[in-house]
């Protein structure tokens, strides 16, 4: 069994990512059961925020480490908000929270032609502090900025994203068709995928 801290103390993320790795062989453990503090994010995109915290719980407990970084990547803003989505509606005098944000983006969005966006999701895993060689994997959902709220699955932006692919947005979805499509989803399928070939199978090998 290989062990992996991963860089948040989130049961949402910790739930969805240790169902794609539980099949590897891989155990997660949460950064807070083993005393990691939270990392500094001060980067302007999500790969830089995701290596920062991994190295930080790497560099804590000198085990391998995975993080991840996502928001949503507005076309209308030039891919705003990105990196600050979790503090968006602060920009504009609300307070921190899950509908703050959709309604500041509603009152943002008004008369914008271009609703077009993105939830970009980049998780990024680190043998050890130092590794010259961090696995990336992203996952990205294209959709369309919905003119009000629908669904009550989900959260944060969940539901304003309107998925053409769904005709819903990805607040109307079953919880497992949404983690399944989700730009986490696809993310964890594609880190998931890396760790296995360049983590696990080296170790089968003959030698």
């Amino acid at each position: 069994m290989m062990k992996i801290v991963l860089a948040s103390n989130n049961p949402g993320k910790l739930a969805e990512l240790q169902a794609m790795l539980t099949p590897l062989g891989c155990i997660l453990v949460p950064q807070g059961e083993l005393g990691v503090p939270e990392a500094p994010e001060p980067h302007r995109t999500f790969i830089e925020n995701a290596l920062a915290k991994a190295r930080n719980a790497a560099t804590h407990t000198g085990l391998p480490a995975l993080a991840d970084d996502a928001g949503l990547c507005v076309d209308a803003f030039g891919g705003l908000p990105g990196v600050d989505t979790a503090y968006y509606a602060t920009q504009f005098g609300y307070a921190k929270s899950d509908g703050n944000n959709v309604r500041a983006l509603l009152e943002q969005m008004q008369g914008q032609s271009n609703r077009r966006a993105a939830m970009v999701s980049t998780l990024v895993a680190v043998r050890s502090p130092n590794d010259p060689e961090p696995l990336v994997a992203m996952g990205r959902v294209e959709g369309l900025i919905a003119s009000e709220p629908l669904g009550s699955n989900g959260f944060g932006f969940d539901p304003v994203m309107w998925i053409p692919e769904f005709g819903k947005t990805f607040a109307e979805l079953p919880v497992e068709v949404k983690n399944a499509h989700s730009h986490r989803g696809r993310a964890t399928q594609a880190m998931a995928a890396l760790i296995r070939e360049r983590w696990l199978s080296a170790a089968a090998l003959p030698g």
